[in-house]
Order: C-alpha cells, then sequence, then structure tokens
C-alpha cells in the first residue's frame, strides 16, 4: 500500500467521522461510557486489592516466651523463623515492652495495675510477633514452631504459648482467609461481566454507525473496490472515535479521582485513588487509547464485513 492510497483512507476516514457527527457523536459519547466503566473497574479492584492486603496485613501469630527465657535463644528462634520462605516478617518485642504495652492497654483499670506493682517483678516474656506472606501458610509456621528441639535441648522449653493453637484464634484466620478469598473471587466475576456488558454495547453502537453507511458500501463493492479499501476509512473513523474517548475519559478521572482521593485514603486499606491515578498516569493513558482504538477498529471491521457480502 503507497502514500497515496494511505492518505485517501485517513481523510475518508476524517470527512465520514464529520460528514455523521450526530452519529459521531453518540458514538463518541457510548465510548467514552465504554471506557469509563473499564478505568472505574480498574480502580475497584485495586481498592478491592488494597483493602483485602490491609486485612491479611492484620492477620499474624504470636509466640510468647517464659519470662526466664534467655534474649540469645529468643533471637536466634527470630533468625530461624525470617529464613523460612514463608514468613514475611518477625518482629520482636522485649519483656520491657510487653510489660510496658500492658500497662498502656490497661491504664485505666487501677486494680490490675495495683497487682503488678505489688508483684516487683516482670511476670511477662518477651513476643514474637510473625507475619506469613500469606493466611494459608501460618500452619506451616506453627508446625515449625512446635517442632524446635534445638532451642530448648536438655533444658524446658523456652515457649510459653503459641497463640495460633488457641481455637478462637485459628477460627479467626480461617474466616479472614475465606472471606478475602471469596471477596477477591465475586469482584473478579464483577468486573468481568460489567466489562464485557460495556464492550457489548460499544460494539453495537458501532455496528449502529456503520449501519447508515451500508447504501455506500455496497456501491463501492459494485463498482469494484476491494474489501480492504472499503474497511480501512470505517476503521480509521472508529479508531479516532476511540482515541477521542480515551483522551475524554482520562480528563474525566483527573477531577473524579482528586475528589475521592482523601476518602479512599481513609477508608479503603489506604490507597490514596489520584495519587494512584497520577502514578500509573502513562498506564492509564495507554489503557484508554489503546482499548479504544482496538475495540473501535474491531467493532468496524466485524461490522463491515456483513455489508460487503453482495
Amino acid at each position: 500500500m503507497n502514500w497515496l492510497t494511505t492518505k485517501r483512507i485517513f481523510r475518508a476516514g476524517l470527512l465520514d467521522f464529520w460528514r455523521n457527527a450526530f452519529v459521531s457523536f453518540a458514538s463518541v459519547l457510548v465510548m467514552t461510557v465504554t471506557l469509563f466503566v473499564v478505568g472505574t473497574t480498574v480502580f475497584a479492584g485495586v481498592i478491592l486489592g488494597s483493602t483485602l492486603a490491609d486485612l491479611r496485613d492484620k492477620a499474624d501469630v504470636n509466640v510468647y516466651f517464659v519470662p526466664s527465657a534467655a534474649e540469645s535463644d529468643i533471637v536466634a528462634l527470630q533468625t530461624s523463623l525470617e529464613a523460612l520462605p514463608e514468613v514475611a516478617s518477625v518482629q520482636y518485642v522485649s519483656a520491657d515492652d510487653a510489660l510496658a504495652n500492658f500497662r498502656a492497654a490497661h491504664q485505666n483499670d487501677q486494680l490490675t495495675l495495683q497487682a503488678l506493682d505489688e508483684l516487683g517483678t516482670n511476670p511477662l516474656g518477651a513476643v514474637l510477633n510473625i507475619k506469613a506472606k500469606d493466611i494459608s501458610q501460618y500452619d506451616a509456621i506453627a508446625q515449625f514452631l512446635q517442632n524446635q528441639e534445638t532451642v530448648s535441648t536438655g533444658a524446658p522449653s523456652i515457649i510459653d504459648k503459641i497463640n495460633y493453637f488457641d481455637a478462637s484464634h485459628r477460627a479467626a484466620l480461617d474466616r479472614l482467609a475465606q472471606i478475602t478469598d471469596k471477596a477477591q473471587l465475586f469482584g473478579r466475576i464483577i468486573i468481568a461481566i460489567l466489562i464485557i456488558v460495556t464492550i457489548l454495547i460499544c460494539f453495537n453502537t458501532m455496528r449502529l454507525a456503520i449501519y447508515t453507511s451500508r447504501d455506500e458500501i455496497q456501491v463501492m463493492r459494485l463498482v469494484g473496490a476491494g474489501s480492504f479499501f472499503i474497511r480501512a476509512p470505517f476503521m480509521v473513523e472508529a479508531m479516532l472515535i476511540g482515541v477521542i474517548s480515551g483522551v475524554i475519559t482520562l480528563l474525566l478521572f483527573y477531577p473524579l479521582t482528586w475528589w475521592m482521593g482523601s476518602s479512599t485514603a481513609s477508608f479503603f486499606g489506604g490507597i490514596n485513588v489520584f495519587s494512584y491515578y497520577l502514578s500509573h498516569f502513562l498506564q492509564f493513558f495507554a489503557l484508554f487509547i489503546g482499548t479504544g482504538v482496538v475495540l473501535g477498529a474491531v467493532a468496524s471491521f466485524l461490522a463491515v464485513r456483513r455489508y460487503l457480502k453482495i
């Protein structure tokens, strides 16, 4: 295909766009709605993922040590835990810090604080707060802790309690895993349905736009124009609609995400959608423009094919 033919195709596509101004406007409107839904589902997926990650991050396993446990033994166990592939992080809380946290939590309970003062010594031991990379991996971590023999060889175990083996704590972890997994699956299904429905609407709108030019297509076919030369101007027109719709969608999301940014940061796992939009602007630009161009080109290609059969 030479430059002259390419120039004619693009000029014909632009002329069709301006000549059918009302139909082009309707197509841009529907395409913008389609891209807006696509963008909304992307943000919904990000917010849902951030919220679920925040919920999962709240899950942990605590290892409580006897007050007489040597700090070197606790640190050795911490090092062994950090080497496990299932472990994301291990936080060491000394006995003094554990006592300070206990006093802060019971600052309004004078009876409990008075009983602590009468003891004269710290009854609490050190604690290791363990976070796994996934909720399902806590069982393997708990089994590792239970099977530790080198820590207490020839002496009583330095571990007082592992809260994972408490029925209520374990049930809470299992319930949290089920809730987050189901929420993630449900969110993906809803997003997929919305995208499919909006794409179908967009396809039908493009078909309707090309329906108005069916006589022109048939005449071009009768005078011997090739299939590509007939399709190409309509594809150019549809791709132009996609580009315009993508730019409009980008402009719409700027004030919307700015308005919602502080709200999502406060209530949805701490993610600010405005900051996310700005930091991923190039990806959104490629998503909206690319999706609009591809949808328009494919829809017009399929729609024109019907009128090429004479």
